[in-house]
């Protein structure tokens, strides 16, 4: 058995989160980035493709259509080629 002056003590860091969240300190990433666009786009064209039968040919344009779809719902003014 280890000696008591062996153990390994568990940080306070939930604390110091604690005091950082209530002076305001403690930076959080938007709601808008908790998921990654690009996920938002697979699923949705995976859902296209589902309402279609998952038949083959439409792979592209089920991206694209879905990319378009995410992109309105976002409210992002950025364009098919990535510029605004």
């Amino acid at each position: 058995m280890k000696p008591k002056s062996d153990t390994v003590s568990k940080p306070k860091s939930g604390r110091m989160a604690r005091q950082a969240r209530e002076s305001g300190e403690l930076n959080v990433a938007p709601a808008s980035d908790a998921v990654p666009r690009e996920q938002l786009i697979a699923v949705a064209a995976y859902f296209r493709a589902e309402l279609r039968g998952f038949a083959p040919g439409n792979e592209m344009s089920d991206w694209l259509d879905a990319e378009a779809d995410v992109e309105h719902m976002l409210g992002s003014n950025v364009t098919a080629s990535g510029s605004s």
